[in-house]
């Protein structure tokens, strides 16, 4: 899912892997290669490139010094003719590239979304700066958060600015300055380079549209067609609460229909119920006692802020949240943040908010966001704190004519499901005016990540994916398609007499 920062905190570490390639003796535009070879579902074997592309930290200064961007390459099944498919993952902050040196389960299926694609040319599967085990990894320390009072948007606000102050200090001789939408455009069109190919075709999800946006806003002459799903737009950095509001309600409408929730919902369904709790906790904190993990009795204070936090859950799972609360059930949630705010470890990736703080929304949009009706319920936890502490993070605005939509040939074929809450489908409906040669496959019941459902349900949607990739002509592929309902989770305790 889009990355969105929680409660955040302290250290910055920047590390370096052991086996991540040295820059020293290495030159901008060149590649280091090593091969490998791994296996699809059904067990053919499969042969890849390992790269790693040097590149400049900070193009806007002289002499700035390189970094390593990681890469993976499988060549087509034979040639087509038709340019590379170049894949960019999400986040930002995300790699795809364990796929092919691990042998688990998750890595397989993250191989199916690459391999068939090579009936219709090579496939370049490619890292993002600053998130790379071939190059190098921002990370952030996640210290502990009390539990003794409840979330709020000027605590976030506060500890985001802490943050980008700390990052800047720990990282003398690093240029965060170079971590930006653009850089990462930047390197697509150097890494193009560099394996000698004209054009390319683009495929990106959520993160991956946006960049892939960015790479056609700069360097359009090099893009021949574009596949893009869980769509993000330039302006679209942050998610307009109205938009992701309309979602939810979607999602309610068939949860007040499945009888396995039917015991457990109050007259007006689950929107009412979420309303409910939503007026409840607006009068004031909770206090919850809960056990840790190692069976110490804990109280966790839980307000408005956490609950709108919480909310975007996938969507066989949230309505049975809200349920549980609104019959006042709220161990389980008590236990998840004090997981959250004292018991998670795993680092925090700084390459969001720089990425982020850097690109922001236009002014207008700014507006909007702000005095849109969704915040009524939802609030504005999704972006206050980064937009409030947009000017302590060292990277630079982008230019404001980077963000605004324009004009575009481009053959660009959009996948976007009316149940995404990271990116509401409201997103590729903006955007489809200005590409007279795209074309939306919508997808009713369809979350963020909605490819690999579409073709489980739809598999003669795929080939006529491959055909794009192929020629761009998008005119054998339908406009909509539904999924089936989900089986709604149920609430954990007896319904309610």
């Amino acid at each position: 899912m889009r990355f969105r920062l929680p409660r955040i905190f302290a250290l910055v570490l920047l590390t370096t892997p052991a086996h991540a390639a040295s820059t020293d003796s290495h030159r901008a535009g060149e590649i280091v290669w090593e091969t490998g070879t791994t296996k699809t579902a059904e067990g053919a074997p499969v042969q890849y490139e390992l790269g790693t592309l040097f590149v400049p930290e900070n193009r806007a200064v002289s002499n700035s010094r390189l970094i390593g961007v990681g890469f993976a390459r499988v060549k087509a099944a034979r040639p087509t003719g038709a340019p590379p498919i170049f894949i960019l993952p999400g986040g930002p902050a995300r790699s795809y590239l364990n796929a092919f040196t691990d042998e688990d389960a998750a890595a397989k299926k993250q191989l199916a979304g690459v391999f068939p694609f090579t009936a219709a040319g090579d496939v370049v599967v490619m890292d993002q700066r600053g998130y790379s085990k071939r190059g190098e990894e921002l990370l952030v320390a996640r210290p502990h958060q009390p539990l003794d009072r409840p979330r709020t948007l000027a605590a976030d606000a506060s500890e985001m600015v802490k943050l980008a102050r700390d990052a800047m200090a720990a990282h003398p001789g690093k240029d965060l300055a170079g971590y930006t939408l653009v850089q990462c455009a930047e390197d697509v069109n150097d890494l193009r380079q560099a394996l000698g190919y004209a054009q390319i075709t683009l495929s990106g999800q959520s993160f991956g549209s946006q960049w892939s946006f960015a790479v056609m806003k700069l360097h359009p002459e090099i893009v021949a067609r574009a596949w893009l799903s869980g769509v993000e737009p330039l302006d679209n950095a942050f998610d307009m609460p109205s938009h992701v509001f309309a979602v939810l309600q979607r999602i309610a409408w068939d949860a007040d229909r499945a009888l396995e929730l039917a015991p457990w919902l109050p007259r007006g369904g689950v929107m009412q119920a979420l309303r409910a709790v939503h007026a409840r906790l607006a009068s004031g904190p909770i206090r919850v006692k809960v056990k840790d993990a190692a069976g110490k009795p804990r109280t966790v204070v839980l307000g408005l802020e956490d609950f709108r936090a919480a909310l975007l859950r996938p969507p066989e799972a949230w309505p049975a949240f809200v349920l549980s609360l609104y019959h006042r059930h709220y161990d389980d949630w008590a236990r998840e943040v004090l997981q959250e705010r004292q018991g998670d470890d795993s680092p925090v990736r700084i390459l969001a908010p720089l990425i982020d703080s850097s690109l922001g929304v236009s002014a207008e949009r700014g507006h909007l966001l702000r005095t849109d009706s969704g915040t009524d319920l939802l609030g504005m936890t999704d972006f206050d704190a980064l937009i409030a502490s947009a000017d302590a993070w060292p990277t630079p605005e982008v230019d404001a004519t980077l963000r605004l939509p324009a004009p575009n040939p481009t053959p660009v074929l959009f996948f976007h499901g009316d149940w995404d809450t990271s990116t509401p489908i409201d997103n590729t409906l903006g955007l489809l005016p200005y590409f007279p040669n795209g074309r939306a496959l919508l997808v009713h019941r369809g979350v963020h990540h909605t490819r690999a459902p579409v073709f489980e349900q739809h598999p003669e949607i795929l080939p006529k994916v491959i055909a794009f990739l192929k020629t761009g002509d998008t005119r054998d592929l339908p406009v909509n398609v539904s999924l089936p309902v989900p089986t709604f989770q149920k609430p954990p305790f007896p319904p309610v007499p």
